[in-house]
């Protein structure tokens, strides 16, 4: 029988051993065997713990998006600045936080978009993530812009941090720096829009 408590150390040791195995030969050839191996355990554990490879690379996913939701929670703990601004920072940091922007993070997600187009388990589990962007963002926008503005600008963001996400990933140059002063200024750019007071139409006096 296995060990007490065996369960959450298996688990993350081979969603270990799935990003070491990305990250060295692409998702395409990291076989159950090859992750098998690299974890330095049976065929057998896997199948027992994830059923197939598409579990694993679900239970994997599962496993890069906590980390994003805990980089992006605790920057948003410690602001001494509770301004939407300050807010929208951090989730746009929290998205570059070096636990996506490693190597084998990158290439998993990477891999993850494309099987996500196939699978419908994985498609579901994207949506969850653009959704949750989408919905942090709008939410501090919103209390600053409209709703019609709050929701541009959260799409227009989201696009943005994924955009600049991808590129750097395809480039295999991760530039943190830049990505997050371009990001920066798109932000800056659409809560300047709540500082702007549209002028009132000129009321003509009405003679009685």
């Amino acid at each position: 029988m296995p060990k007490v408590g065996m369960q959450p150390i298996r688990r993350s040791q081979l969603i270990n051993a799935t990003l070491q195995a990305v990250d060295q030969v692409g998702m395409g050839d990291a076989s159950i065997a090859y992750i098998a191996r690299l974890a330095g355990v049976s065929n057998g554990i896997i199948s027992h713990y994830f059923q197939d490879k598409n579990g694993l690379l679900d239970a994997t996913m599962r496993h890069l998006m906590l980390a994003l939701s805990n980089a992006v929670r605790e920057r948003r703990a410690v602001l001494r600045d509770g301004s939407p601004r300050a807010h929208l920072r951090a989730i746009i940091e929290g998205n570059f936080d070096d636990s996506q922007v490693n190597g084998p993070a990158m290439k998993t997600w990477l891999a993850f978009w494309a099987s996500s187009m196939h699978h419908p388990a994985l498609r579901r589990l994207q949506r969850v993530n653009d959704r949750r962007l989408y919905s942090n963002l709008c939410c501090e926008f919103r209390r600053v812009l409209g709703l019609a503005e709050a929701r541009t600008a959260a799409l227009g963001l989201a696009a943005l941090i994924d955009g600049l996400w991808l590129r750097s990933a395809l480039s295999g140059e991760s530039n943190t720096g830049q990505a997050l002063q371009i990001a920066f200024d798109y932000l800056d750019q659409q809560l300047a829009k709540a500082d702007e007071v549209p002028a009132q139409p000129a009321v003509r006096a009405t003679a009685h």
